[in-house]
């Protein structure tokens, strides 16, 4: 027996109790190197604590069946950790609020073609999660000593369905 929900759409102000949506839609815009670059500034916050530094990776993830059994999530909590498709296809995210240490209830965002998204420290949150095909992710994450990685197994699964 599983427990469902059901992914919605990634708005700024759905994912806002979780994190940062990274898109270029309504972003701070400096126009640099003589008018010939647009920089939408600063779309999310980099932390690194504890003697980290931030890194920048390509992730290659492999898409998982769909509706999505969720058997578990995890956190960083030295640090943050953003995902910017390397292209132009949707991704589900799964993120869950902190109750007592532990995951309380996930909720699940489809991401639009364009947008990305950044989890602050501690934020516990499901693996990358490409739809239909493989895909390559920019990461910004936190790399250094100390550790930086919580697992936590569900004792009953949720079912994760798509809209």
């Amino acid at each position: 027996m599983s427990r469902t929900i059901t992914a919605r759409p990634l708005t700024r102000e759905a994912f806002a109790p979780f994190g940062s949506v990274i898109e270029k839609k309504d972003s701070e815009v400096r126009h640099i190197n003589n008018g010939m670059c647009i920089r939408h500034h600063d779309l999310a916050p980099v932390d690194a604590a504890e003697g980290g530094r931030p890194a920048i990776s390509i992730f290659a993830g492999k898409p998982y069946d769909m509706p999505l059994r969720l058997t578990m999530v995890e956190r960083h909590p030295l640090g943050s950790q953003a995902f910017m498709p390397l292209h132009n296809r949707p991704f589900l995210v799964v993120v869950c609020p902190d109750e007592a240490g532990k995951p309380g209830t996930p909720s699940a965002f489809v991401t639009q073609s364009g947008q990305g998204v950044s989890f602050p420290a501690g934020l516990w949150h499901g693996v990358l999660t490409p739809l239909d095909e493989p895909g390559d992710f920019l990461v910004v994450d936190r790399v250094g000593p100390g550790e930086n990685l919580e697992e936590f197994a569900f004792d009953e699964p949720w079912l994760v369905k798509l809209p």
